[in-house]
């Protein structure tokens, strides 16, 4: 079971709202103000009908109904465009604050640790970020501005039901307990409910980014009759999900309009009993029943809105979540690097308690010296590099940059002193310079092209239609594997961090691409101290020297002449990769 990146509670969601408003408060009290002014509007026109219903059935002349007449379409057109500027007013303070939201949890996502995130699975980040994104967005465009608005025009429609006859609210007030008995029986079902409908759709997102992500190795493998069924057991459980909060949401909404046929008709009761005992006249009866009408719409619209509120809430909570994490503390001032030597002692790690991965590994990089790692899949080679890097933290020994424990240098320094490269490069989508500066950001272009020339990507990247300027990645030109290769290994050289770690950096480009690429990581690497996981033994054969893993030891080390000599392990797999030449 992953561990799952935490869900704010109700306090810590009510405190981040707070301050996402604080800097809005003039725009939230304009909001409010327009919201009453057209709940005031809505309650006038019941009234003014009451009124023309009293002139038409006293015999008044027919010109007495044109005052009232044209005051209802003022107060129609009047209501109209309040609700309309309400609402927008709404929509546009709760946009901002969501966006800002959005940057806080996507920015903390970025400053934890990255095996922070891949222990809760990837799909469970991605579904906050996107599905309960989606559902806060929704929810502030439409749920939230008939929220206020009907929640204004239930207190303003009880004043003036009140003011005609007490009578008409007493009835009226028959739904109330109806109403309350719902919303009780809502409240207990629907936080859990829809709570687990969010955390199912993150499970199927990391089903189906485990499948897709890995289909050519399910191919490979011949895994697809395992891993086909695990997507269909996420996907069944997150419809399943979906169908219990369908019913909780029917279920509430029934109970809701029983509540409106019982209030509805004391209404109309009471009204007739007081117009035949001459306590009310017909157009007041006339208005209490269309204020009661309107007040049982906009009852049902707050009460209906709590169904959108609970799902924006749970995928609320779910996104203050991530924003309240706290990421890795950064020491006030790290210690100085002592050179750029890499040293590794007794380093150990598990993903899971009882999954050993690394077992005792030590290993030492001299200054500016290159060591390749080789060894079979699953030796834990991707595995090392990462704790190298400090990608993961080691569960077992400890890792040293420069003399200086990684711990110790905090995770902003140890960004600055180690660049990692792996197989699995992402094209930012945008100008090529801004992908660049990614990792540079105040590089010039003179800068940025030297880059470039370094990795041998120059001649293609000034061939783009607009040069540096040229939009790639996702809706611009896309990129070979080899070019976006470059692109990562160009970022590397401007970083120009001590110490790089290469983790396959050739193993997505075909034979030609993987020759372009080698060369150009091995001008990148030229002077740094480096650890390349090499996924050609040529890489192995030019590095200062080898070390050889396997099931998460080192059972290797030396230059690649002596441990071809040795007649070992590595002599063994330089023998099969030169067969397959």
């Amino acid at each position: 079971m992953s561990a799952r990146l935490p869900t704010a509670d109700g306090a810590e969601v009510r405190r981040a709202v707070g301050a996402l408003l604080a800097p809005r408060r003039k725009r939230a009290a304009v909001a409010l103000a327009v919201l009453v002014a057209a709940a005031g509007a809505g309650l006038i026109g019941p009234l003014l009908l009451g009124e023309i219903v009293d002139r038409v059935t006293s015999g008044s002349d027919p010109d007495a109904i044109t005052a009232p007449g044209t005051a209802l379409i003022a107060v129609a057109v009047a209501q109209a465009v309040l609700t309309a500027l309400g609402f927008a007013l709404v929509a546009t303070l709760g946009q901002p604050m969501l966006a800002d939201l959005r940057e806080q949890v996507v920015d903390r996502a970025l400053r934890i640790p990255a095996a922070r995130i891949e222990r809760a699975g990837r799909g469970d980040l991605l579904a906050r970020v996107g599905d309960d994104v989606a559902a806060v967005s929704e929810a502030v465009v439409e749920a939230l501005p008939a929220l206020a608005g009907a929640a204004l025009t239930v207190v303003l429609t009880f004043v003036g039901l009140a003011a005609i006859d007490l009578r008409l609210g007493l009835a009226g007030l028959c739904c109330v307990p109806i109403q309350v008995l719902a919303l009780r029986w809502y409240l207990r079902r629907a936080p859990q409910v829809y709570a687990a409908e969010r955390v199912a759709g993150g499970e199927r997102a990391q089903a189906l980014l485990d499948v897709v992500g890995g289909a050519r190795t399910v191919r490979a493998l011949g895994l697809a009759d395992l891993e086909l069924p695990r997507v269909a057991d996420r996907s069944t459980a997150a419809v399943d999900a979906a169908v219990r909060a369908i019913r909780v949401s029917t279920g509430f909404f029934s109970r809701l309009n029983g509540a409106e046929l019982v209030g509805t008709a004391a209404v109309l009761v009471a009204g007739f009993l007081l117009v035949r005992a001459d306590a009310l006249s017909i157009g007041g009866a006339t208005a209490g029943a269309l204020l009661f009408v309107r007040l049982f719409d906009q009852f049902n619209i707050v009460l209906g809105t709590v169904d959108d509120a609970q799902r924006a809430l749970a995928a609320l909570a779910r996104l203050v979540g991530v924003a309240g994490m706290a990421p890795p503390g950064d020491p006030a001032a790290p210690p100085s690097l002592q050179g750029a030597a890499v040293t590794a002692r007794g380093v150990g790690h598990a993903y899971a308690p009882g999954h050993q991965v690394l077992h005792d590994v030590d290993l030492e990089l001299a200054a500016g010296e290159r060591l390749a790692l080789v060894g079979v899949s699953g030796a834990g080679k991707t595995t090392l590099a990462k704790v190298l890097a400090g990608f993961h933290e080691p569960t077992g020994g400890c890792v040293e940059i420069g003399g200086v424990p990684l711990a110790a240098l905090g995770p902003a320094a140890t960004r600055r002193a180690v660049g990692l490269v792996t197989q699995e490069v992402h094209v930012f989508a945008g100008p090529l310079a801004d992908d660049l500066r990614l990792a540079a950001p105040g590089a010039s272009d003179a800068e940025l092209e030297a880059a470039l020339a370094l990795v041998g990507a120059l001649d293609w990247a000034r061939a783009l239609p607009d040069g540096l300027a040229t939009p790639v990645g996702g809706g611009g030109v896309g990129l070979t594997a080899t070019q976006a290769q470059q692109l990562a290994l160009a970022r590397l050289a401007l970083a120009d961090p001590p110490v790089a770690v290469l983790d396959e950096a050739t193993a997505e480009a075909g034979s030609a691409g993987a020759r372009t690429l080698e060369r150009a990581a091995d001008r990148v690497l030229e002077g740094r101290t480096a650890l390349v996981v090499a996924h050609r033994l040529t890489q192995a054969a030019r590095a200062d020297r080898v070390a050889v893993l396997d099931a998460g030891r080192v059972v290797e080390q030396g230059t690649h002449a002596e441990l071809v000599a040795a007649d070992g392990p590595y002599a063994a797999l330089w023998r099969a990769w030169s067969a397959e030449r």
